[in-house]
């Protein structure tokens, strides 16, 4: 049995992956502090947590999975994530670090990491590479890629840093994970949607639809969803967004929330689990719902990374301490 702790856990994409795969496995414990994120978790799978924080948590999983909310890390953020320890909601991965060094002798055999591509820009590195640094103190090798949804059967381009980490000197080989390509996204997509909330009627979104573009615009536009969207964020009704669709009644529409849930790798029924806590108001799109989605993991990519790390034989190379070109010692 395959032991889990999932940190900053949201709605439980890595759960929702070993489910998905058939794994034996135990949820040791979820640690999140956003009370919607945990009631929607407790609808999926075990109604039993309360919203708690990573500080000073100490437990013995054998697989840990954390995603520190990735504002403060995010291009269209405030970039703060590179100022540290303590000084952002992003730097709560330093949290991380702080319950695998309380956990003595013993500690988690894998550590996976996921945030977004902007932790490798410039003026966000600097953090990256003292996390990496961090966890080669503590014994790990790691290992990193951008992975992209589009390559693991989901038709959004979300390109997020998998940072996976195991004990004792072994490495990961990304060239391992079994891709597959996406299929258009219609199969994704519900029918007929003729529900006035997700037509795009505020002016200052229709004028920014981006088939109405020009060369001297200054702004960013609204795509048109063809065959896959883009990044699903925690909000659709603001530019950029995921995209819009084109329809032949009414003009342009959002997406809703149930095709962002299934963008993300989770079914019908867990969408319906969850709006049976958060239902759906008269005339009104559902926030709660796009926001839970936005800030998930994919489960695709999540199976693609357990089902090596679990059936595969890590060979330990020879001790090498190599950082990414961009990566800056401290």
């Amino acid at each position: 049995m395959i032991k889990i702790l999932e940190l900053f856990g949201g709605i439980g994409a890595p759960r929702k992956a070993l489910v998905n795969m058939g794994i034996d496995h135990k949820a040791i414990d979820y640690v999140e502090i956003d009370e919607k994120a945990v009631r929607a978790y407790n609808a999926l799978y075990d109604p039993r947590y309360k919203p708690q924080t990573v500080v000073n948590y100490n437990l013995m999983p054998d697989i840990l999975v954390h995603g520190s909310p990735c504002q403060d890390f995010s291009r269209s953020g405030l970039r703060l994530g590179g100022k540290g320890e303590d000084k952002t909601r992003s730097s709560l991965m330093w949290e991380t670090l702080k319950i695998i060094e309380n956990m003595g002798n013993w500690k988690p055999r894998y550590v996976i990491w996921e945030n977004v591509k902007g932790v490798l820009d410039k003026d966000m590195i600097h953090s990256f590479n003292k996390y990496l640094i961090r966890m080669t103190q503590l014994g790990y090798t790691n290992s990193f890629e951008v992975l992209n949804a589009m390559d693991f059967g989901i038709p959004q381009k979300r390109e997020r840093v998998f940072v996976i980490s195991i004990l004792g000197g072994g490495s990961f080989d990304f060239t391992k994970l079994k891709r597959k390509p996406a299929p258009d996204i219609s199969h994704f997509l519900e029918r007929n949607v003729t529900d006035e909330r997700y037509q795009i009627t505020v002016p200052s979104m229709l004028n920014r639809i981006a088939e109405f573009a020009t060369e001297e615009s200054e702004y960013r536009f609204l795509d048109v969803i063809d065959t896959h969207c883009w990044t699903i964020s925690t909000r659709q009704d603001r530019c950029p967004n995921a995209g819009i669709i084109k329809n032949e009644n009414a003009p342009y529409r959002y997406l809703t929330e149930r095709e962002c849930w299934r963008l993300m790798g989770f079914d019908d029924a867990d969408f319906n689990n969850v709006l049976k806590e958060y239902p759906m108001k008269p005339g009104m799109r559902n926030a709660t719902l796009y926001k839970l989605a936005g800030n998930s993991i994919v489960v695709n990519v999540l199976e693609a990374i357990f089902d090596v790390l679990l059936n595969d034989q890590h060979e330990v190379p020879t001790f090498s301490f190599e950082l990414h070109e961009q990566l800056e010692l401290v």
